[in-house]
């Protein structure tokens, strides 16, 4: 016993007795081992985060369909996304707030599920890729007004408050909720796992003398929705209810509504800017003179939906709103092969009435995979809103823009 012990002593002494640079050198080598190994396990969850809500072409490209049916029989305001294990769920309330499930793809729809009551719908669901959580946002009443988050653990069949807290902008405004598409996760940058959607400033209410201090901003999570920061504006005035959609390159799209424009700009096509870092600030602002917003006699836009789809290495985006030179009618998508730089072909969903609308696409190895889902107001049924399912090979019979052309990769499938 005593020699086993006077040979601990012995051996931790001759340690502590090193030279402190051989000392510095095993240091520093269990340092950069560490690193390394905690830099490819980073890099291999952020590979497999991206593989696993991202696939292949092929299934949005099946047989060419479209379906509809109707989801909601009063109320406004639409939302739609798709749960991490491919639950679709579409949003509606201007009076209180509601979902309906759809586990096997948009054939069929559960029973409306009040999420709060009553309540001025927010928009902007967000799906947190990391966690499976799923967050509503609720104003009391129209903005400005009291938000209340909502969040979801089991795929939108219950609901519960979130205490959170979102941060003022960086000119002191809160940003307000209403009415903007759905939010997102980030996968494909350093800011993989962020959460972001689009917000507005109201400048006080929705009054028309101020729609020239109005604008549109963002809010983002980096906790999984427990805090929220505010981006810095968009970079136009008049602004308002926006899209954000990721693009393959990390670099954000950010595609916008405008009641107002300056200096003889056009309000009556919608505005675009891109972010490079992760949606904290907006840059290269640019007019879309391919995609319009809403009914083309009125400055007053309609709020639009947009999705990419979960292709890898592609950016596939898609666009609805009303096209029609009056009134809120003739609902159509468009779509986008180059990340929103230019949009070759349209088609036409319903060509009654159509007002708001949201899009998302169905996710890889699900029931939804393949597939695109429109919730708009409006539809075949008076009242309420309706569900479209359809896929890219159905927008493919479509008509031509002329907005650029499409490439060789999709018009040979």
């Amino acid at each position: 016993m005593n020699t086993v012990h006077n040979n601990t002593v012995h051996n931790n002494t001759a340690g502590r007795n090193r030279p402190y640079e051989e000392h510095s050198m095993i240091y520093a080598k269990n340092f950069i081992v560490g690193l390394i190994v905690l830099i490819g396990t980073t890099a291999v969850d952020a590979q497999d985060q991206k593989s696993k809500f991202e696939g292949k072409l092929e299934p949005f490209l099946n047989g060419a369909k479209l379906e509809m049916q109707q989801v909601f029989k009063s109320e406004r305001f639409p939302n739609v996304v798709v749960a991490t294990d491919g639950t679709v769920i579409a949003s509606f309330g201007s009076n209180s707030v509601r979902v309906r499930r759809s586990e096997d793809g948009g054939k069929t729809w559960g029973a409306e599920i009040v999420v709060a009551k009553p309540g001025f719908y927010g928009g902007g669901m967000t799906v947190d890729e990391k966690t499976g959580s799923i967050f509503t946002f609720v104003e009391t009443q129209h903005p400005p007004a009291k938000i209340l988050i909502y969040r979801s653990d089991d795929h939108g069949k219950t609901w519960k408050v979130q205490k959170t807290n979102i941060a003022a902008d960086k000119n002191g405004n809160q940003p307000s909720m209403h009415m903007n598409e759905h939010g997102i996760t980030l996968r494909h940058s350093k800011f993989a796992g962020r959460l972001i959607r689009p917000s507005r400033w109201y400048a006080g209410k929705n009054d028309r003398k101020l729609w020239p201090k109005h604008y549109t901003n963002a809010i983002y999570s980096d906790d999984h929705g427990k805090t929220w920061k505010t981006s810095d504006p968009f970079p136009e005035n008049g602004t308002g209810e926006a899209t954000i959609a990721e693009l393959s390159n990390g670099t954000l799209y950010y595609n916008s509504r405008r009641h107002w424009a300056d200096n003889g700009k056009n309000p009556r096509r919608r505005w675009t800017a891109i972010s490079d870092d992760g949606g904290a600030t907006w840059k290269n602002v640019k007019f879309c003179q391919a995609l319009p917003d809403g009914p083309q006699d009125s400055n007053y836009g309609c709020m639009a939906g947009l999705v990419r789809l979960p292709v890898a290495n592609r950016d596939i985006l898609i666009y609805s709103n009303c096209d029609s030179p009056r009134g809120r009618i003739q609902g159509t998508v468009w779509a986008s092969f180059d990340g929103g730089k230019s949009w070759p072909i349209k088609r036409q969903v319903f060509k009654g009435n159509f007002a708001y609308s949201s899009l998302t696409a169905g996710r890889p190895n699900t029931k939804s995979a393949g597939k695109i889902f429109l919730h708009f107001e409006g539809g075949p049924k008076k009242g309420g809103s309706t569900v479209a399912v359809f896929n890219l090979r159905w927008i493919l019979s479509g008509k031509s823009t002329g907005d650029g052309k499409l490439p060789d990769w999709i018009s040979k499938k």
